[in-house]
């Protein structure tokens, strides 16, 4: 039996010497090797692919942000155009409430327009018609009126050429549904106030003042006529 190794002490380890099968050297364990330190390891995760996966996402939520805000704004003046028609400018004062960027809004009207839910021109053409038909307005306050809605100028002043050039006779007929309502005042009176209605109205002072001699006078006269303006000639009461 061999002898005890030695633990250098000079006391017995109790283990055996190791002894190589083949006559070799004893096997050496390799060493572990601790891996060199990487600053930059905590960046380098994910690399520039994980970089452009944030950022792709982010860009896909900023686009479904934008069409979003697109169809509500759509919706919004959808609604607008169910109660009243709007002009070009006045829809884009609508679609600009929402955050668009200045080319949504463009593209939305455009669409609107493509669509012919906008047009400038049929609005001028309603407006005209309700100002001459119904309000017996004339034609200055017939264009203020398509100014403030936002009509551009030049379609404005085409469809108001359109109109017959009758502002004497609208003026006339206007003042004999007033005139009789003034017949308790005095004739300087009446003729003040009538005028200033027509003026109102959007008649000229020649047109204003010519028309309500002429009803005047009718209503004074107890007449009833209806001679056209220019042959009838206001009278004192």
């Amino acid at each position: 039996m061999p002898p005890r190794e030695d633990d250098g002490g000079g006391r017995d380890s109790g283990l055996a010497p190791v002894i190589p099968l083949f006559g070799g050297a004893a096997p050496v364990e390799p060493a572990v090797v601790a891996p060199a330190w990487n600053a930059t390891w905590a960046d380098d995760a994910g690399g520039d692919d994980a970089h452009d996966g944030v950022d792709a996402a982010d860009e896909a939520g900023a686009e479904d942000g934008a069409a979003v805000e697109r169809e509500i704004a759509e919706r919004h003046l959808l609604r607008k155009l169910r109660t009243r028609s709007l002009s070009i400018r006045e829809a884009r004062v609508v679609v600009s409430d929402r955050a668009l960027t200045p080319d949504d809004v463009e593209a939305v009207l455009e669409d609107f327009v493509r669509r012919g839910y906008l047009d400038d021109k049929a609005l001028a053409e309603q407006l005209v018609h309700s100002g001459v038909d119904r309000k017996g307005q004339g034609r200055q306050v017939i264009a203020q009126t398509l100014a403030k809605r936002g009509v551009p100028r030049d379609v404005a002043d085409a469809v108001i050429a359109e109109l017959p050039d009758d502002d004497a006779e609208r003026a006339l007929e206007f003042a004999r549904t007033k005139a009789r309502s003034m017949a308790g005042l005095d004739s300087e009176t009446a003729l003040r106030r009538l005028a200033g209605q027509l003026a109102r109205r959007g008649y000229g002072g020649s047109t204003a003042f010519t028309a309500a001699r002429a009803a005047l006078g009718e209503v004074s006269r107890g007449s009833g006529g209806r001679a056209p303006a220019s042959k009838v000639t206001f009278r004192d009461s």
